[in-house]
């Protein structure tokens, strides 16, 4: 259910890392289904910098606004602007559907994180 290629955050974001610098981010399938039918995503500007744990934005549904926060520092290079006009995609395709990209500045700090087996834990 979890991609095993993702890590986790007890706060049920997700995180890619694409080259020891380069992070996807996004929410979880159990997030998006606590959630429900997600209406709007508040990004970020690109450039700003981040702390690890740090509330970056927020996602609205119909049910209720939740914060989402960086599961690395560092700083934000892009933002998915697909989600402007269609913030449904995090419902459809939660673990294919990147919110922000980040530059990380402390690659070690993706090793505390939890993998797609801890993770299915934490939510049963």
């Amino acid at each position: 259910m979890y991609p095993a290629e993702l890590k986790y955050t007890k706060d049920h974001e997700w995180v890619r890392l694409t080259d020891a610098a380069a992070a996807e981010v996004g929410i979880t399938d159990y997030a998006q289904k606590q959630l429900g039918d997600v209406v709007y995503v508040e990004l970020p500007d690109i450039g700003r910098t981040v702390s690890k744990g740090e509330v970056f934005g927020t996602i609205e549904s119909v049910k209720a606004v939740s914060e989402l926060f960086s599961p690395v520092s560092g700083e934000v290079t892009a933002v998915n602007t697909d989600l402007s006009s269609r913030p449904e995609q995090v419902n459809s395709e939660p673990h294919g559907t990147w919110i922000i990209k980040l530059k990380a500045t402390n690659a070690g700090e993706a090793a505390e994180l939890l993998t797609a087996d801890q993770y299915a834990d934490l939510v049963k």
